[in-house]
């Protein structure tokens, strides 16, 4: 069962996107303001509304910290804001100044897409704020896209019909006509799935578009092989062009919402309906999931957003696990841990855990024998996949426990870094992995792509001493 539990109706025009991060839930209008919102009471918070687009914003997305937000609109910008205050940190101007349609991080935070109503899509270096790559669609606007999970690939979708795959150095992959009226929305799946063959190589992509279909997908990511796109089967039940879909977090379910003012809920797996909700008045026009939590958000033409709740056999209330890593897990309630098992693609042992009234202590402290035998779980696979994902939480709970700042992390690994170097392109690395990456025959920046005028590198002491006392003062 899904319960309406709140509507927003803030916005004065049509809403036109909402992004959850793990703390806020982020929306998007005609009416040319960014608004932000509390997801533990739906309160606005104080900085919200933004302002600064001169017309309507079309999309919003979190960065996956949650710590930034870009939104991007008809002015031809993409602004990138800072969640905590509500500040602009960049405008980004679309190269050719068309109205920007569409935004998305990737997963990594590495770099920032920004698609427009003229084909160009552009990946902008998200620590740099710059333009890093690129490239056009053959035919159409660019309406949509969507990350890998690895952030090496991605998709995007146009009002041509088209899906089309690109590198991470903007190579195109591959390229297929999908929907014939066009293509309004596309997602991505977190979660790998198996297609017989070949173990957790495929992820799972939905498309929609004004042809009022929406079309499930098997994609492959490899750095080998490219990429692959395999349709699995069409989502029948909308009467009308389908304006937006998303996956839940742990892709067992998707939603999407359409021109006939209908959002539906459907099994991934089976491609049941699981629920139809109609309470917009006009068209729906987004749909998020949050994650790590069943908390749906729908937005209309009808300029509210709605919070649905999924019921308690599917926990998504009380206590919300914004993130595994800030919230110490012997602390973890009895619905914390159920939370985590949907998330960890255990939701077959929600019965168990929940008859044992299982909490964060006693996950931590499970073991083989108690598995077996006061659990009774018998499938060793299962038994092994618990432990595994068990100590992937301790691993996390001995680790620093905050998000590290982003000007300790070196731009090639992503790491924090232990022996800084400064480059001739002024930008500060991890000595080895730049000596890696200088011994492949590479004389160009990782940041810039520019041809380094030096293979010079001079030790940030600076930054090493910032990044010990940092480290020192999460010790304490």
């Amino acid at each position: 069962m899904v319960t309406l539990i709140h509507t927003l109706a803030d916005h004065s025009d049509d809403v036109n996107y909402c992004a959850f991060s793990s703390s806020c839930l982020a929306t998007c209008s005609l009416d040319k303001t960014v608004r932000l919102y509390s997801l533990n009471d739906f309160a606005e918070l104080p900085y919200s509304p933004l302002r600064g687009h001169t017309y309507a914003v079309h999309c919003c997305c979190f960065s996956p910290s949650g710590h930034t937000l870009a939104s991007c609109s008809t002015d031809g910008t993409t602004m990138v804001w800072d969640t905590r205050d509500g500040r602009r940190l960049a405008v980004l101007e679309q190269p050719s100044g068309s109205p920007v349609r569409v935004c998305r991080f990737s997963p990594e935070s590495t770099y920032l897409v920004s698609g427009a109503a003229d084909g160009s899509v552009v990946l902008w270096n998200t620590q740099s704020l710059k333009l890093y790559r690129s490239g056009n669609v053959k035919d159409g606007s660019l309406v949509a896209c969507a990350f890998s999970p690895n952030g090496n690939f991605f998709v995007t979708g146009s009002s041509c019909g088209d899906l089309t795959i690109w590198d991470d150095k903007m190579r195109c992959l591959c390229n297929e006509k999908t929907h014939d009226l066009g293509v309004t929305c596309c997602d991505i799946s977190s979660q790998p799935i198996s297609d017989g063959e070949h173990e957790s190589r495929y992820f799972q992509m939905a498309s929609c578009g004004q042809d009022n279909q929406i079309k499930l997908w098997l994609i492959s990511f490899a750095d080998f092989l490219g990429a692959e796109l395999k349709y699995k089967y069409t989502l029948s039940g909308h009467s009308a062009p389908v304006l937006a879909c998303a996956f839940s977090y742990d892709g067992r379910m998707l939603v999407s919402g359409s021109v006939d003012k209908c959002v539906i809920i459907y099994e991934t797996s089976t491609g049941n309906i699981l629920h139809t909700l109609s309470q917009h008045t006009r068209y729906v026009t987004t749909c998020a999931f949050a994650p790590f939590v069943l908390l749906l958000a729908t937005g209309s033409m009808d300029k509210t957003v709605n919070i649905w709740q999924f019921d308690h056999e599917q926990p998504c209330s009380g206590n919300i696990i914004q993130n595994e890593s800030k919230m110490a897990v012997e602390n973890w309630s009895e619905e914390d841990v159920l939370a985590w098992l949907h998330v960890q693609g255990l939701t077959d042992l929600v019965g168990i855990f929940k008859m044992n009234n299982i909490d964060g202590k006693e996950l931590l402290n499970l073991t083989k024998e108690s598995l077996m035998n006061e659990l009774k779980i018998e499938s060793l696979g299962l038994r092994s996949k618990v432990l595994r994902k068990i100590e992937e939480l301790r691993m996390k709970m001995e680790s620093v426990s905050v998000a590290i700042p982003d000007e300790f992390l070196c731009p090639i690994t992503r790491e924090l870094m232990k022996e800084p170097v400064i480059a001739a392109d002024g930008y500060s690395y991890e000595k080895e992995a730049l000596e890696n990456w200088l011994n492949n025959k590479r004389r160009s920046s990782p940041m810039t792509n520019l041809p380094l005028p030096s293979l010079l590198l001079t030790p940030n002491r600076s930054l090493k001493v910032a990044i010990s006392r940092w480290l020192e003062t999460q010790q304490k």
